[in-house]
């Protein structure tokens, strides 16, 4: 199953994709709303840094491994990474429409591989057109906030 989309904002390029590459933030919202978040890696952010992600999701805990796997500064990134039967691909892309404007396109593919996580799938599915909603308005939240950031360091 497959979420896409994308936004414009008046930021450039290389400010946009500091703020969508900035790691160690995501770990930092994640450990706030209750998410445990680990990195395999010391030193900056490369193609290959791991983290181990563990939380709580519908009454179970649930373990999350993610990999890097490619970080073109300062166009794309992708992380792929697996959950109990299930993978992922997250991608995010920058374009630059002009030297202050970006377009953000943020992308996520789940793929089942085991019988639990088809059911699971199925359920979403059931439930795309809310779930696609709420991905967006989390993309355009990211977005109106790293434009609010960039009007206050400038």
């Amino acid at each position: 199953m497959k979420f896409s989309t994308r936004e414009d904002i008046e930021v450039p390029i290389a400010d946009t994709f500091a703020r969508v590459s900035d790691f160690a933030a995501f770990e930092r919202r994640a450990l706030r709303h209750g998410v445990q978040v680990t990195r395999g890696d010391d030193g900056p952010v490369k193609p290959g840094s791991q983290w181990q992600v563990a939380f709580k999701f519908r009454g179970r805990n649930r373990a999350l491994d993610a990999t890097l796997s490619t970080l073109d500064d300062p166009n794309f990134y992708q992380v792929l990474g697996a959950s109990d039967g299930m993978t992922f691909t997250t991608e995010v892309e920058l374009v630059a429409l002009s030297p202050n404007r970006t377009r953000i396109i943020v992308g996520l593919d789940l793929r089942a591989k085991s019988m639990t996580s088809r059911l699971i799938l199925q359920s979403m599915k059931l439930a795309k057109a809310k779930l696609s909603k709420r991905f967006r308005a989390r993309v355009l939240e990211f977005s109106e906030e790293t434009e609010d950031a960039y009007r206050k360091g400038q």
